[in-house]
């Protein structure tokens, strides 16, 4: 996959992912204020692996200078579900969570 767009297919945005991203801002106790690198949370290519992970953000963030430290990933397979009597599945999907340089954002200041 020679693309970066091919491999980071959308940002995650939940409550969850929220929280992980304002751990970096927590001083609320010693263990979290050892959170000093900002997490963010993206839906990827199902056969990507971490170093194709962190090669796309890096790319597709180059004009803000964001070196990835971490990448870990989350494989969520599909769920059964009955729709209208017939049994089908889900779509699985696969999470990453990036950690980045101390400093380093991807988001726009408000």
């Amino acid at each position: 996959m020679n693309n970066p767009y091919e491999i980071i297919k959308s940002r995650r945005v939940t409550e969850k992912s929220r929280v992980l991203e304002n751990l970096q801002h927590a001083k609320s106790n010693r263990s979290l204020s050892r959170c000093n690198k900002p997490k963010v949370v993206f839906d990827v290519h199902q056969k990507a692996n971490k170093s194709e992970i962190a090669w796309a953000i890096e790319q597709i963030y180059a004009n803000k200078n964001v070196k990835v430290t971490a990448v870990n990933t989350i494989s969520i397979g599909p769920k059964a579900r009955r729709v209208r009597g017939f049994l089908g599945k889900t779509a699985g999907l696969k999470k990453a969570v990036v950690t980045l340089r101390p400093g380093d954002t991807i988001d726009e200041p408000a």
